[in-house]
């Protein structure tokens, strides 16, 4: 008997970005991180890549890329969002596909999903398509490859999804052991055997015959070893972990066996800390068993073709008992966060949904079929515009989809209005128990960009009126919020921007930025034909003339703007869209003259009399900017009482030397100054480029000489962690020069004496790398590895030779 273990993870995020700005706004929620999804990548996405597997001791001996050995999917709007925010991390994921072809047999094993999570069978035909069109496009283009298997969002499935998956060249995909119907043996044309989860038999594959003559085979995972790895502690203990998947097999078959789970990637150390540890535990305990092989769903899926094909329930899922009902009806599964709450929200949102989605289709066929070829098929195509937003792919995509002649401008609108309404069906936003979480408030948030772009094709039209009227029958759980359309005007409609809000952020933002020239508002850019900033003390004046380009639609505007920064959080500001040239120029000299002889009340006046009544502020700016401008106000504040404190410190350090020697009480006041004193003065030596280990003593010192505390442990450690990272990559670079390892050494037991335990993630993997470089190309002297071998200790990491 052949024992196969296939472990898959199902690693995916709901998209965040902002649908105007296309990045991700801070959520506080998160903290300390900025944003979920970085927070998330530090917790799991990220150690995944380089997890560590302990001794006895608990020391670290090895570190594995856990990618590499498991069948994984990333969802598309994840790895999107993984490429551009933590290139270390896509790239290692990337690596350990290529790597597992190697392992496999020349199967890799990444799977694709649908593109953007959307419930395939609550889907019209044709965004089942185009998203499984996406899908594959997005997997080709970061993986290389063609993909063997696709993920179901939710593992949600109808026999169309099933045909649409076959028709463009799916081998397989994954299901739980609920949704299988009956099976049979192939070849033998008897009854059906019904099967359920107590039944059925997880260890095999299984082939589905479609009603075009096309097959596809499918693998119905064990369900009670994902739910134990899930919810019952599994990942407590790696070797219990493995014991469990080992155990499963039937020991009385002669016949080949798989068996294998799936669960959500984020179990294995989001949700719960340390779960990528017990995955590489187990993972590498199995890899140390003669009589157990790790594979993947294609390379067993090669070696053993099935036997047995099935039939499925119908629109069945994962995640809900009742088919698809989680995602349009109140059919009672919700996530229990607060009791009593109902979900009858759900299906009036999904009806208002499917309402607009109709009427976008119509306006859509109707306005492309005078300029584009075929424009289902262009959708479809759009995927590589997405991928790559530059002018070359969006040259290429109106050549080869367009008449010629068309405006740019109007194609790129309409295709975004298509792209916003698939994303507004992603399933997060009916999972949760109430409309206005955020993962709701997020689709509404495409729903309204989509109205928005539509209507600047055709302004007349009552879309947006009709939508609210219909998400006015969704009840939300909070009494004050009413309903759907009160939510959509409380929290939807704040989001949404133009060129003109644009241009005011930019205006506001300019008198704060180093840059103005060449400064980004996200997915949009900015081009000066007129700068100009003056500064007099705090307070600083910006004018100027200025072209607000999205990169999404290429939609442009020109205005003229001018903010007067007054101190504090005191901004003001004016922008206009038809400001004539002359009338610019008058205005600039006389609020420039007007600045520089100290008329801030006439400046005021100016930009009244030439901009009208309106006014910007800072809380016009988006909120990672307002934040942003925030911080600088108060760094500047904090500096000056800094440098109030540093001169006590210094002029009366020796008076208070004198109280202490002398057994005096030490005044209170005075303690609150050192304390701080030392803790800035501790920060500043690890915000520098090279540690000096000298000044840390010294300050290390001062504060047990005065018993005091050090303050702020959280940023301290992660400054530490990156400054101990800097340094061995110097140490690495330089070779044989064993003092700097001696120094950095002698850091470690200060750290542990105020029990500041640094960031050492990154430490410990290029710790590793150079220890596996240094055991195949054997060259340092014994005093260098003597201290190196010292670091390790340090690190909490060793290499076994």
């Amino acid at each position: 008997m052949e024992k196969y273990i296939c472990i898959h993870g199902h690693f995916y995020q709901p998209p965040r970005e902002n649908a105007w700005l296309e990045v991700i706004e801070v959520q506080d929620s998160a903290h300390p991180y900025h944003d979920w999804n970085e927070r998330i990548t530090a917790e799991c996405y990220g150690p995944n890549t380089a997890s560590r597997i302990l001794n006895e001791k608990g020391v670290i001996k090895n570190i594995i890329n856990n990618y590499s050995r498991i069948s994984f999917n990333f969802g598309p709007t994840l790895m999107s969002w993984m490429e551009a925010n933590d290139r270390e991390s896509y790239d290692a994921i990337i690596d350990a596909d290529r790597e597992s072809v190697a392992t496999f047999s020349g199967h890799g094993s990444a799977l694709a999903q649908v593109y953007n999570h959307i419930i395939l069978p609550l889907a019209s035909t044709r965004d089942k398509e185009t998203q499984i069109i996406w899908g594959i496009r997005d997997f080709e283009y970061r993986f290389n490859r063609k993909p063997e298997g696709m993920w179901l969002a939710e593992t949600a499935v109808d026999v169309e999804s099933l045909e649409l998956l076959a028709k463009h060249n799916i081998k397989f995909t994954v299901l739980a052991p609920r949704q299988a119907k009956a099976v049979r043996k192939i070849g033998e044309d008897g009854e059906w055997l019904p099967v359920d989860t107590g039944t059925l038999d997880t260890k095999k594959p299984y082939r589905y015959q479609l009603p075009s003559g096309s097959t596809i085979s499918l693998f119905f995972y064990d369900g009670d070893i994902s739910q134990g790895v899930a919810f019952s502690g599994l990942l407590n203990d790696g070797r219990k972990f493995a014991h469990r998947l080992i155990d499963a097999f039937d020991l009385e078959s002669s016949e080949p066996q798989l068996v294998h789970i799936a669960t959500d990637g984020e179990t294995y150390g989001h949700h719960h800390k340390h779960g990528d540890m017990a995955l590489a535990y187990c993972l590498d305990y199995i890899e140390r068993q003669k009589n157990y092989r790790l594979t993947n769903y294609g390379e067993y899926l090669e070696k053993f073709s099935p036997t047995y094909e099935a039939e499925i329930h119908e629109n069945s899922s994962w995640s809900c008992v009742h088919g698809v009902e989680r995602w349009r009806a109140d059919c009672g599964c919700n996530s229990g966060g607060t009791p009593g709450w109902h979900q009858q929200w759900r299906a009036p949102l999904r009806e208002a949904l499917d309402w607009l989605r109709d009427e976008l289709v119509t306006l859509y066929e109707n306005e492309t079929s005078k300029f584009i070829k075929d424009p289902w098929k262009a959708r479809d195509e759009y995927i590589h515009v997405i991928l790559r937003r530059n002018d070359d792919t969006i040259r290429k995509f109106l050549k080869e989809h367009c008449y010629a002649g068309v405006e740019q401008k109007r194609v790129l609108r309409l295709m975004e209005v298509q792209r916003n309404a698939l994303l507004m069906y992603t399933s997060c936003g009916w999972f949760f128990d109430e409309l206005s979480g955020i993962e709701t408030t997020q689709i509404m948030q495409y729903a309204c960009r989509s109205i928005q772009l539509m209507t600047q094709i055709f302004p007349d039209n009552e879309l947006e009126i009709k939508f609210l009227d219909r998400l006015s029958n969704a009840p939300s759980n909070v009494h004050e919020l009413e309903n759907g359309a009160l939510i959509y005007h409380r929290y939807v409609l704040p989001s949404l921007t133009n060129l003109q809000r644009v241009g005011m952020h930019y205006a506001v933002a300019s008198i704060f930025e180093e840059d103005p020239e060449s400064f980004p508002v996200f997915n949009y850019t900015t081009q000066n034909e007129i700068f100009v900033r003056k500064e007099a003390g705090e307070q600083r004046i910006a004018l100027g003339v200025t072209k607000v380009r999205s990169n999404v639609t290429r939609s442009e505007k020109r205005f003229a703007f001018a903010v007067i920064y007054m101190g504090q959080h005191n901004i003001i500001g004016n922008i206009s869209l038809d400001m004539e040239d002359d009338r610019f120029e008058s205005m600039q000299l006389q609020m420039i003259n007007a600045f520089e002889e100290g008329r801030l009340g006439d400046i005021i006046w100016l930009m009244q009399a030439y901009f009208g009544p309106e006014k910007y502020t800072i809380w016009q700016l988006f909120q990672d900017e307002k934040r942003k401008v925030f911080n600088l106000i108060t760094l500047k504040s904090m500096r000056a009482l800094e440098d109030s404190f540093r001169k006590i410190y210094n002029s009366d350090y020796p008076l208070v030397n004198a109280l202490a020697n002398n057994g005096l009480p030490i005044p209170t006041a005075y303690r609150t100054t050192f304390e701080y004193i030392l803790n800035a003065d501790l920060i500043r030596c690890f915000e520098v480029e090279k540690i000096n280990i000298s000044k840390v003593e010294r300050i290390m010192n001062e504060l047990v000489k005065w018993d005091l505390k050090v303050e702020d442990t959280g940023k301290l450690e992660r400054l530490a962690g990156e400054s101990i990272f800097k340094e061995l990559k110097r140490i690495s670079a330089e070779g044989e020069n064993h003092r700097r390892l001696e120094r950095l050494n002698r850091l470690f037991p200060l750290l542990r004496k105020f029990n500041i335990n640094p960031y050492l993630y990154k430490t410990q993997n290029l710790y590793f790398e150079i220890s596996v470089d240094n055991r195949e190309h054997d060259g340092h002297s014994t005093e260098w590895l003597k201290h190196f071998n010292g670091l390790g200790e340090n690190l909490g990491i060793i290499v076994e030779a």
